[in-house]
């Protein structure tokens, strides 16, 4: 299935509708702008495997962009719209981008990278135009509405920072098959989640992200219409679901939790009865939170672990979590194997390293030592996170990776703070830490150690806080600032990030 044979069955059906706006895009209105933007691809002389890379706020073109890529046998980067110019300067010359596309809303950030990244070969802007970048609507409304010659299936290339504190791109093999003819794009959404062309799917959350982005393309290759939420807003969430008999939906945690919290009466007026499907993933949510949800919504809850790698799948419903509180579920794509420090597979109930023995092929772009760094001597691949299997072979989750924190369903890996606070004059030794947060699960809090005869105070925190802020997105920075006269290090310099995180995560239910 793909987005041209719906604009053939049901050309005005609506494709997706943005929320707030209201703008509605119908699959003959896809079809023909991601036709044009394909057009506009093949002109600039992109071939299947080049790549571009958009970054913008949710807004009505962001898919027409990326089926245009993705009908091209293109690479598309979704960049997060809250990076610095620096950052996404980064994954733009990382990736190898030859188109960047960006929007009025970036106006700024667009004007700061207007003469960087010398590899592009061609800027645009949607909802606007700047020095040193075209209007992508009038440019591809010059060309033809028509199918390129050839369509081959592209891929998204999606940038999660890793340990070194860098983002890396995932990257999978291009299927090099035609457009439209891979029939595993669909199977997830219709044989587990019951998916339809008459589905109603809600996306509430950022569509740079892995999942919202995937997920929602795969419902437009059913032919079902998808609902666009600009900004996530609890009330505005469940009003939407009454409002268009939304079917499907996708959440993380934090929304859960924020939804939970508005006034009864508020949370329990919009009629929920359409809602057959409510998937979250992203972060672990807290047991108490998931009961309530099942409460109140009654048993559509699924759940998922999995990553950007797709190297294994992990999914379960609301009856089978009842029966194992807990539990992110059994693996559908792979075997699971739990092996500890060396590498050896260990027993039921014994935690370890979580690895997935699947077919599935990928690499870190441009980072041969990361991809290595993540398989087996066995050759089985790991997401880096920790859990242990019961003896029913149900999956739990004791820990994340290393040290990332996830905060709102957004995973933060803390090494890109400590890099910018230890530069400062006055610290001599940092940690960047996750500690719980009630909304989001877990805020980033930095934990520092100064120069010798500095004083501590919040004026300095305050300092440091806007140091950083300086230079990274405000996601990946604290919130706040502790100061220590030393830090938990061995000898062999190894920080002990754990006695830090206790202190602050001792007195949390389990």
């Amino acid at each position: 299935m793909y987005p041209s044979v719906h604009a053939l069955r049901s050309p005005d059906k609506p494709a997706y509708i943005m929320a707030e706006s209201g703008e509605t895009v119908s699959y003959l209105q896809l079809d023909r702008r991601s036709n044009q933007g394909a057009q506009l691809f093949s002109k600039l002389g992109l071939v299947p495997g080049d790549h571009i890379a958009l970054c913008m706020e949710n807004n009505a073109r962001f898919f027409e962009i990326c089926w245009a890529a993705q009908r091209s046998g293109l690479y598309f980067t979704a960049i997060s719209s809250r990076l610095t110019e620096n950052e996404i300067e980064y994954i733009l010359d990382d990736c190898q981008a030859q188109v960047f596309i960006t929007s009025e809303a970036k106006r700024d950030t667009a004007i700061a990278l207007a003469h960087r990244c010398p590899g592009l070969k061609a800027r645009y802007m949607v909802g606007g135009t700047e020095s040193g970048y075209e209007s992508w609507e009038d440019t591809t409304a010059e060309e033809p509405s028509s199918p390129i010659p050839e369509e081959f299936e592209g891929r998204p290339m999606l940038y999660s920072s890793g340990t070194t504190g860098k983002p890396k791109g995932v990257k999978h093999p291009l299927p090099g098959i035609k457009a439209g003819e891979d029939p595993t794009q669909t199977l997830l959404i219709t044989k587990a989640y019951g998916a339809t062309e008459d589905s109603v799917y809600l996306s509430p959350a950022p569509l740079y992200h892995a999942a919202p982005l995937i997920f929602t393309m795969n419902f437009l290759r059913l032919g079902a219409t998808c609902v666009i939420m600009e900004n996530f807003d609890a009330l505005r969430s469940l009003t939407l679901i009454e409002q268009y008999g939304v079917t499907h939906s996708q959440w993380v945690p934090t929304m859960f939790v924020r939804m939970l919290k508005l006034p009864e009466q508020d949370r329990n007026r919009p009629d929920l009865s359409s809602l057959e499907v409510a998937i979250h993933a992203a972060a672990p949510c807290p047991i108490p939170i998931k009961e309530k949800m099942i409460e109140w919504w009654g048993p559509v809850i699924h759940e998922y672990y999995a990553g950007t790698e797709g190297n294994g799948f992990v999914m379960i419903n609301s009856e089978e979590w009842l029966a194992h509180k807990g539990s992110v579920g059994q693996a559908t794509n792979a075997t699971i194997h739990i092996l500890d420090d060396d590498g050896l597979e260990v027993e039921a109930e014994e935690t370890g390293g979580i690895f997935f023995e699947s077919d599935i092929q990928y690499e870190y772009h441009n980072a041969p030592e990361k991809t290595a760094s993540a398989r087996s001597q066995q050759g089985w691949t790991t997401l880096g996170d920790v859990g242990y299997l019961d003896k029913e072979g149900w999956l739990y989750l004791t820990d994340r990776k290393a040290h990332m924190i996830i905060s709102g369903g957004v995973n933060i890996y803390p090494q890109e703070a400590e890099n910018r606070l230890i530069t400062h004059p006055r610290v001599q030794d940092v940690a960047v830490i996750g500690v719980p947060n009630e909304d989001f699960g877990e805020e980033v809090k930095a934990v520092v150690q100064l120069i010798k005869g500095e004083q501590a105070n919040t004026q300095l925190a305050q300092e440091l806080m806007e140091y950083c802020r300086s230079e990274l997105a405000d996601i990946k920075c604290p919130r706040s600032v502790d100061f220590l006269d030393e830090l938990p290090r061995h000898p062999t310099g190894k920080l002990y990030k754990r006695l830090l995180k206790d202190k602050y995560w001792k007195d949390m239910p389990s």
